[in-house]
């Protein structure tokens, strides 16, 4: 017989599942409906993380891929027209090089977060204020669980 744990274990990680699953399908849709790939997207939501600049190399390792994928990447963010970002010599590091986000760039990214938060907005608009908060209260713990940054003896 399952415990109480493994039952909610169960039922966590299918609603999990589908909330993940949804949000990938909504954010590919909204995505292609703006000409960007989710890669491509994730490349500008760096740039804008990172005050609209940083090194190819740093914007490889933060999405686990080799400089090389990351360099086809950006080529084609810069391909596009208007092109979205731009590569720039690293003036403190001649050896790599700088990607900044273009004015087009910045706007795609913005028209992206809009549709997206627009849908959200939607979504939580059916809650009450309390119940949106308990939501954000236990995502909040629950990616501060995982990530191992919940202060200890710290609970809900």
């Amino acid at each position: 017989m399952a415990s109480e744990l493994d039952n909610d274990v169960t039922i966590f990680w299918t609603l999990l599942f589908q909330i993940v699953l949804d949000a990938e399908k909504r954010l590919a849709a909204n995505l292609a409906a703006h000409g960007l790939t989710p890669p491509q997207f994730y490349v500008l939501k760096t740039l804008i993380e990172r005050g609209g600049g940083c090194p190819i190399g740093e914007i490889a390792r933060a999405h686990h891929l080799t400089n090389a994928t990351m360099t086809g990447l950006v080529q084609r963010l810069e391909a596009m027209l208007p092109p979205l970002v731009q590569r720039e010599p690293n003036t403190a590091d001649r050896r790599s090089v700088v990607v900044t986000l273009t004015p087009a760039g910045q706007e795609r990214f913005l028209a992206v977060q809009a549709d997206l938060l627009e849908h959200l907005r939607l979504v939580l608009s059916v809650l009450t204020a309390d119940e949106r908060q308990d939501l954000i209260r236990y995502f909040s713990r629950y990616v501060n669980l995982v990530s191992g940054t919940l202060p200890p003896g710290d609970t809900l």
